[in-house]
């Protein structure tokens, strides 16, 4: 496993977002030699096969989410349409090399980025950023709770993709 902490890419669309949030971090992984994937499928090589921990992490997640009558992640699915979502995040822009999701909730902003830049290695580093704002003292106390957790959720889905040469099923 090679995922590692890194700044985060001042190169990306969400870069506007750094200053002055709640929680930024980075980690990156290279691709395999030979990888020429699109960034939606990286995406969803990266995303779309959560391990069996992290389904029940956003099983314990949701079920705080509902009774405090925030959007559980089963409601963020299925307001948003298949194609324009990964997982049950919703896709906010993409280009050949970045990928924003992202949500907006009564607590807290969230944005993901996925970059791709090929100029970091020689074929290719994915960079995972992640940018939170928090709306109020509920956003704060939720980002303290999960900030552990985010961290090793990012790496591990990084290191699963990675693992399986970031194709998606």
């Amino acid at each position: 496993m090679s995922v590692t902490r890194r700044d985060p890419p001042h190169s990306s669309r969400i870069a506007d977002w750094y200053d002055g949030a709640d929680l930024l971090d980075c980690y990156a992984a290279p691709l395999p030699p030979g990888h020429d994937g699109d960034i939606l499928t990286i995406a969803r090589a990266i995303l779309d096969r959560p391990s069996w921990w992290f389904r029940a992490l956003l099983g314990i997640r949701d079920g705080f989410a509902r009774s405090a009558g925030l959007q559980t992640t089963g409601d963020i699915r299925n307001a948003v349409r298949a194609d324009a979502r990964v997982a049950f995040f919703p896709i906010r822009a993409q280009s050949a090399d970045e990928i924003i999701l992202g949500e907006d909730d009564r607590h807290l902003d969230f944005r993901l980025s996925l970059l791709v830049d090929r100029s970091a290695h020689r074929t290719g580093t994915v960079f995972a950023t992640t940018v939170v704002r928090c709306r109020n003292r509920l956003g704060h106390a939720y980002l303290t709770a999960i900030t552990p957790f985010h961290h090793l959720v990012v790496r591990s889905s990084l290191a699963r993709a990675e693992a399986a040469g970031f194709i998606a099923d």
